[in-house]
């Protein structure tokens, strides 16, 4: 499908940058136009499907134009901003799931690697079970990227690059973006205060994403409030780490229970044993998850107060 001439415009020219003093809607054009160009220069990598790393840049890419257009609402024209957001939302829905499938499939064939020959085996069996839903996902995946829809979102964020109008003041944008982390912040720490003293797997998985949020927000602050917020993203993801990783535990424990299911009521002695180990494995690492993620949330919380 040809590239329209606004984009190719875009793309081929020096990178939007912006100073200081600039308002906060520049800093969003900017931020939009650099994300951009990561979108198109992972696109075709996703495309063709070898290297899942540029899936993983692809996808960033749209969450952080998301999470920028949310945390700078109050100082953009709605209108504009959120029909861009919505359809990020959809680009977002069309890659999420073979992403999903890529860090699956990859955290359990990394984890039966070890096994003995004949267990490995059959781990091998058990996991290939996801090979149909893979494939129809990039099908689908594929079929977004070839249609009529994303040129049209293309075009949508060359434009927002360029014209994305701000409202509201433009005076002192720094104060503002500190106002915008400190809010975002203030609604993770009353969602951790909210939390009983064992925390549900869902519950946790809430605060990783109130954990995005804050560090989106804050990269896109960083231009103007330099090292304390560098500090606080660095400290975010931290803490989204270990949150992530207890929830890739939680998926993959269910990916592998309803994968043993599959083979019906009498599943194959060895097949069965290779889904135990695996899932205990899963188990073992959820517990450490658990145990650490208040130590990241403490290092969080000191880095929010330097803001």
């Amino acid at each position: 499908m040809a590239v329209s001439r606004l984009l190719e415009d875009v793309l081929s020219a020096e990178p939007v940058v912006v100073g200081r003093e600039a308002s906060i809607a520049a800093h969003v054009r900017a931020g939009l136009d650099a994300r951009l160009r990561a979108l198109r220069a992972h696109e075709a990598g996703t495309r063709v499907g070898e290297d899942p790393e540029e899936l993983h840049q692809m996808r960033v890419s749209v969450r952080r134009m998301r999470a920028m257009l949310r945390s700078a609402r109050p100082f953009l024209d709605r209108d504009e901003s959120e029909r861009l957001r919505a359809e990020l939302g959809w680009l977002g829905r069309a890659l999420g799931p073979v992403r999903d499938l890529d860090v699956l499939l990859e955290r359990l064939r990394s984890e039966f690697t070890g096994l003995p020959g004949t267990e490995r085996g059959a781990a091998e069996q058990l996991v290939s079970g996801l090979d149909p839903e893979y494939l129809r996902a990039r099908a689908d995946m594929l079929s977004a990227l070839d249609s009529d829809r994303y040129q049209e979102l293309l075009e949508l964020l060359a434009r927002a690059t360029r014209e994305l109008p701000g409202r509201g003041s433009d005076v002192d944008a720094a104060s503002q973006l500190r106002r915008l982390v400190r809010s975002q912040f203030g609604k993770l720490r009353k969602a951790v205060e909210r939390l009983p003293p064992e925390p549900a797997d869902a519950e946790l998985h809430a605060l990783r994403i109130d954990g995005k949020a804050v560090r989106y927000t804050a990269e896109l602050a960083e231009p103007l409030l330099g090292a304390p917020v560098k500090r606080l993203i660095k400290a975010t993801k931290g803490f989204q780490d270990v949150l992530g990783e207890h929830q890739d535990a939680c998926v993959a424990e269910e990916r592998i229970r309803a994968l043993l299911d599959g083979f019906g009521p009498r599943p194959d002695a060895g097949i069965a044993f290779a889904a135990g180990r695996l899932v205990e494995r899963e188990e073992v690492r959820k517990a450490d998850r658990r145990a650490r993620w208040p130590e990241s949330w403490y290092a969080l919380g000191a880095a929010a107060a330097e803001v």
